[in-house]
């Protein structure tokens, strides 16, 4: 019997002398510098789908580490590149047909001037006959004249009047073919010259054909759009915390396939007993400690206060402090050199209230 007391007595003297040391290093706490534990934490980011579809690839698994943009999946869609396709074959037929155009303006034009200028000196020429032969007609009418006065006279015998009679009427053949040439080379003339109207109506049609290509354009760049949403990318550089969805999963527009954090933009959630709140204010300097760096302080602001306080969470380590009210707080850690810090690990907080406080590790 005695030896179970004594027993007892021992425990009992040992908690307290546990107890005694935890309060005496409490108390040799410093006044400008406040504990907290908690959590590393980071925000978390989604890459979802914008179209519905099949997930035919996802190319990425948790722990694994993506720039920003980076392809982290593969939505499978044959309706959506089927629609590609048509949009891209419209675009090159319209392509085809302008070049085609454009290589026939540039002929036609050229074959306007020249045909232009041809006509020109053709119809020149036709009135240069055609004056001619009035020059010839009008000479054999006067020698007509004459003779027919001679003749009369019985200067001359009758075959020499009959032989300009006969010029007279070659002469005026000529004249009307001439006529008819300058006609002919009127008209032709009045034609060519329809060139320009021609070459300014096929100038025409080649603007509908390109406003119809910006059209087209579009609709390929549209397609285009839709069946890049078919690659699934990061929408910011972070570290892969879980894959949502897998292969073979249909999906409708906007479900999640991955969740990631930005390591390189991390928080620690602190709890802060509700008699200490007071002391703190938004913008204080703290130092974040983990297990795995123990002599390796991370710098860090205070950022957020809650605004009511709550009881302890579980995650808290001691006991005591567990069914105490506290205040969440938030901690923004100011970098991550080497992506040391991760997610979900416990860590420590000292938040310094007094700027003269000298910093010192934390201690429970």
């Amino acid at each position: 019997m005695l030896r179970k007391v004594a027993a007892v007595l021992l425990v009992a003297g040992l908690v307290a002398a546990v107890i005694a040391f935890i309060n005496g290093r409490r108390n040799d706490w410093p006044a400008g510098l406040i504990l907290a534990n908690g959590r590393i934490e980071g925000d978390r980011t989604i890459a979802a789908t914008k179209i519905p579809g099949r997930i035919s690839e996802v190319l990425v698994r948790e722990g694994d580490t993506v720039a920003a943009g980076a392809i982290v999946a593969v939505i499978s869609d044959a309706r959506v590149m089927a629609q590609l396709r048509q949009a891209q074959a419209a675009l090159a037929a319209i392509d085809a047909q302008l070049a085609s155009g454009q290589t026939a303006l540039g002929v036609a034009g050229k074959q306007a001037v020249l045909a232009i200028a041809a006509g020109k000196q053709a119809a020149a020429s036709a009135s240069a006959v055609v004056g001619k032969a009035d020059a010839g007609t009008a000479l054999a009418a006067r020698d007509l004249e004459r003779m027919r006065i001679l003749e009369a006279q019985g200067s001359i015998e009758t075959h020499r009047r009959e032989e300009a009679e006969l010029l007279l009427a070659v002469r005026g053949a000529d004249r009307t073919s001439a006529l008819a040439g300058a006609a002919a080379a009127r008209d032709q003339l009045a034609e060519i010259r329809l060139g320009p109207a021609r070459v300014r109506a096929q100038r025409q049609g080649l603007a509908a054909l390109a406003a119809q290509r910006q059209q087209a354009a579009a609709a390929v760049a549209e397609a285009q759009s839709v069946a890049d949403d078919l690659n699934i990318r990061s929408p910011v550089a972070g570290t892969i915390v879980s894959r949502v969805a897998e292969p073979g999963t249909i999906l409708a527009a906007g479900s999640a396939i991955i969740e990631l954090v930005d390591l390189d933009h991390l928080y620690m959630t602190a709890f802060v007993p509700s008699v200490e709140i007071g002391k703190l204010r938004r913008g204080q300097q703290a130092h974040v400690y983990v297990d795995a760096f123990p002599d390796r302080p991370f710098a860090a602001q205070l950022q957020t206060i809650a605004d009511r306080a709550e009881f302890s969470p579980k995650e808290v380590q001691t006991k005591d402090e567990r069914v105490k009210q506290v205040y969440r707080i938030k901690l923004r850690i100011a970098g991550n050199p080497g992506h040391r810090l991760t997610p979900g690990i416990p860590a420590d907080a000292v938040i310094r209230t007094d700027p003269a406080a000298a910093w010192r590790r934390p201690k429970w």
